[in-house]
């Protein structure tokens, strides 16, 4: 009787270490074995990928098609180029396939993906096998053990993975693998639909990764950024499972800083060497395990002999975090990554909301410009030229290298929404989507909702100063001259505070500071677009606001837009009147006012609780669910007076 014909479904699991799936794969001694990677066109147009990310996921294939010659020089990772729901039924009957296997994947998105998938291989006979293996604890799982509802604070993560069971110790690597069956592909390639594209503008030329199912050699090789378009990354970041598998030995090698890690103690202004561990794009990619991060850093704490750092500040409090976003996302769905029906996140009324698509209840990837001067704000912040060094140096590196550390994240979002600019959280997720390496839906859209108080905390009144908090670490600036080249020169008692340089220093430093920003002038540096302390002072105002209100997006008030009924007119945002078209044409942009430039009188802060400190989360938990019910289909005066954004 023949075996098994079985296709192993790579995603985000792209390493052989550790894999529940692909062990399950191979338990079942397969006659046939195709290790594959479906070339999603969901990912390819309509997710916001960068050069650099796109550069460490092809970087983790090759590596791994690697690993899978190494121990069958007959095989490899065999990429094909097609939409995996119209890809498969018609791989299932051309390799007449018995099993197809993968690993679970609870992003909004792959659910659907995935369910569409089974249908088909259901409608075949194939039998699907999935196992978790992307977090400590199956997500679902998770969920369950938390009486149903999402996790949203670390407590409740350590008191219900436990009742899922322990984490499993880690499975080796296999040390063999079966040969491939017959690799022709008699049908027609079905060929995306490249518009919408999110990422036409980051593109040198117009996508070719779809000429060929098999790719232009015809040999199922990874693509390149040269197919896709794409510039060469900004920064080299090396990915695969080889390269971080030899950074998780360097850092564990090191017993103190992997026994006594506390992440807020950790310095965001350090670079080269960065003073976090730098294995998130691999956690997210799959080329380390989570399970082989957490049990290397658990026997390294169980062996040591001084006084080791608990969650949630370890290293392991890390991973823990990871999982209550996970499971918070796994709870909500496609709610998760959107105000609008979020029955956990609070509804602010922020400058450049998003569109809603109204028939689907999800929001549509544009947004609103109901203030010229929010707009203007948001193009400086997202590019580096707000005229604050250490928030510019940040949004540079994050451009450049894709990774800030987890302080400097907390102090960018922070300054974009309740801490300064007060534009909706989801604007600054967009940017972070298309710029960070390490990102997963799950943890960027957690942290935004983190930092911008509308879930998972609440204490809006704490916020990160551009001018004080970067002093704790690095008082000389270096990181400032290291990311904003032009104020190298500038002495150190101006290097936060530019602005206040006297002109004989400016033209000393062979600089001057002036101008508004919105274009990238050589000797220049923009003057602050706003008077910090008045805008944070505007922003609680307007959070106090918000939370008095007390709104979450699942609210039937904010689906249809009677949330103005409930603000004052001069409340922060576009609360004018009674609907959105009188808040852009009634007063315009008086509420992101063009504030003069100014210094920073008063540089107190207090350092944020977010994502690593000792504040453990745990706001929103109950949501504002009361009798209010989904709405699907309703118009709203949202969406019809003010016009896209140019992207």
């Amino acid at each position: 009787m023949p075996g098994p014909r079985v296709i192993y479904w790579f995603r985000t699991d792209l390493r052989l270490h550790d894999s529940p799936a692909l062990h399950a794969a191979l338990d079942l001694q397969p006659e046939a074995f195709w290790p594959i990677w479906t070339w999603d066109p969901h990912y390819v147009y309509r997710a916001r990928v960068g050069p650099n990310r796109w550069q460490f996921l092809l970087d983790c294939q090759d590596d791994l098609s690697r690993s899978i010659q190494k121990l069958n020089d007959k095989s490899k990772l065999w990429v094909l180029r097609e939409a995996p729901q119209t890809l498969f039924p018609k791989l299932f009957a051309a390799w007449k396939v018995t099993h197809l296997v993968f690993e679970k994947d609870t992003d909004a998105y792959a659910r659907d993906r995935d369910n569409a998938v089974m249908e088909a291989a259901k409608v075949a006979g194939v039998q699907v096998i999935i196992r978790s293996g992307r977090t400590l604890w199956d997500s679902d799982d998770l969920v369950e053990k938390n009486h149903g509802k999402p996790t949203m604070s670390i407590s409740q993560v350590q008191a219900a993975g436990p009742k899922v069971g322990p984490i499993p110790r880690p499975i080796d690597a296999p040390k063999s693998l079966p040969n491939p069956g017959d690799l022709s592909l008699e049908f027609e390639q079905e060929q995306p639909p490249p518009e919408p594209d999110f990422q036409v503008e980051a593109r040198e030329h117009s996508d070719k990764s779809y000429e060929s199912i098999a790719g232009p050699n015809g040999d199922f090789a990874v693509p390149t950024l040269q197919e896709l378009g794409f510039p060469a990354p900004t920064k080299k970041i090396t990915g695969g499972e080889t390269e971080a598998l030899k950074q998780l030995a360097r850092i564990v090698s090191d017993e103190p800083y992997t026994a006594t890690f506390e992440k807020p103690k950790t310095a965001p202004t350090d670079f080269d060497p960065q003073a976090t561990t730098l294995l998130s794009p691999h956690l997210h990619f799959g080329s380390l395990s989570i399970r082989e991060f957490w049990w290397r850093v658990q026997d390294v704490v169980e062996k040591y002999k001084g006084t080791a750092s608990k969650p949630p500040v370890s290293l392991s409090g890390q991973l823990l975090f990871r999982d209550m976003y996970f499971g918070a996302q796994a709870a909500l769905g496609h709610d998760y990554a959107q105000t609008m029906h979020n029955s956990h996140c609070r509804f602010i009324p922020w400058h450049l909301p998003s569109k809603v698509d109204h028939t689907k209840g999800l929001i549509n990837g544009e947004y609103h410009v109901d203030s010229a001067q929010a707009e203007e704000w948001f193009q400086r912040w997202k590019y580096g030229r707000t005229g604050f060094p250490w928030i510019d140096a940040l949004m540079r590196q994050l451009r450049w290298e894709g990774w800030i550390h987890h302080l400097g994240r907390h102090a960018v979002a922070c300054f974009l929404t309740r801490g300064g600019c007060y534009i909706s959280w989801e604007r600054g997720a967009d940017v972070f989507e298309e710029w960070l390496l390490d990102h997963e839906t799950a943890c960027n859209v957690g942290n935004w909702q983190w930092l911008s108080c509308t879930a998972f905390y609440s204490q809006f009144y704490r916020c990160y100063s551009p001018v004080a908090f970067p002093q704790k670490t690095d008082k000389e600036g270096a990181f400032v001259r290291k990311y904003c080249p032009e104020l190298r020169d500038l002495p150190t008692k101006y290097i936060y505070e530019p602005w206040k340089t006297p002109l004989l220093d400016q033209k000393k430093a062979g600089i001057s500071i002036k101008g508004d920003g919105k274009e990238d002038l050589k000797g220049v540096y923009p003057r602050p677009m706003f008077d910090f302390p008045e805008r944070r002072t505007i922003c609680i105002d307007g959070m106090k606001q918000g939370y008095r209100v007390g709104l979450y997006g699942n609210d039937l008030r904010v689906v249809d837009g009677t949330w103005r009924q409930l603000f004052n007119d001069e409340a922060e945002g576009p609360t004018e009147g009674s609907t959105f078209e009188d808040a852009v044409h009634g007063s315009g942009d008086t509420k992101a006012r063009d504030i003069p430039s100014g210094g920073e009188e008063n540089d107190g802060t207090v350092q944020e609780g977010a994502g690593g400190t000792a504040d453990e989360g745990g706001d929103n938990r109950g949501g504002n669910s009361g009798g209010n019910k989904r709405v699907r289909g309703n118009g709203n005066v949202l969406d019809r007076y003010i016009k896209k954004a140019k992207r």
